[in-house]
Parts: structure tokens; C-alpha cells; sequence
């Protein structure tokens, strides 16, 4: 299967995996994928993972599950962006609950 096949397949899965949270949108961005709720960018879907717009009330639930910020490459680091983890990913109501974290930390 085709790189760009897995990719789109992936991104359709975390949109699937939002349709409870109403308003998401999903723009091609920088080789990934930005996600937007109602016009506001809270998250990104990069090479197979998703990561969320954190901030100081947020983050600690990523970095108690071991989650890394969004690193884009070598020298670049996204620190407010952090990986969803896997569990929260395959369970459509704590990810849409993240969801509305992340879009409310503007």
C-alpha cells in the first residue's frame, strides 16, 4: 500500500474517530494534516500519531501517560502540542473530551 494511502487512511480513522465532536475540519498542512473545530486549530496528524493543543492544565495528563511533544524535525519542537495516546485514541469519548481540551486552549 502506498505511503499517501496509509496516511489518508489514518487521518479518516481520527476523523471517524471525532464525528461526536461537531465542526471538525482536517487541512493538508506541511506533509500532515491540521485539525480545526469551528476555525480553531487544536490539533495535528503527523506520520501515524495525532497530537493536541495543550497547555499548563492540560499537559500533565499527557506526560503521565509518557506522551512527547510534536517534534516536526530534529531541531524543531512543537512544545504545546503533545501525542494523544493510543488508548485515548481508540475510544471515541475520551478523545472527543480531549478534543474539546485542546480547542479551548487558545
Amino acid at each position: 500500500m502506498a505511503v499517501n494511502s496509509k496516511k489518508n487512511e489514518f487521518k479518516e480513522y481520527v476523523l471517524d474517530q471525532l464525528r461526536l465532536l461537531s465542526g471538525v475540519e482536517c487541512k493538508s498542512m506541511f506533509g500532515g494534516f491540521g485539525l480545526y473545530c469551528h476555525g480553531t486549530f487544536f490539533g495535528i496528524i503527523a506520520d501515524g500519531s495525532v497530537y493536541f493543543k495543550t497547555d499548563a492544565s492540560t499537559v500533565k495528563a499527557y506526560k503521565e501517560k509518557g506522551m512527547q511533544p510534536f517534534q516536526p524535525s530534529a531541531k524543531q519542537t512543537l512544545k504545546n502540542y503533545y501525542e494523544v495516546p493510543a488508548e485515548i485514541l481508540e475510544d471515541e469519548d475520551q478523545l472527543t473530551d480531549w478534543a474539546k481540551d485542546a480547542e479551548s486552549r487558545l
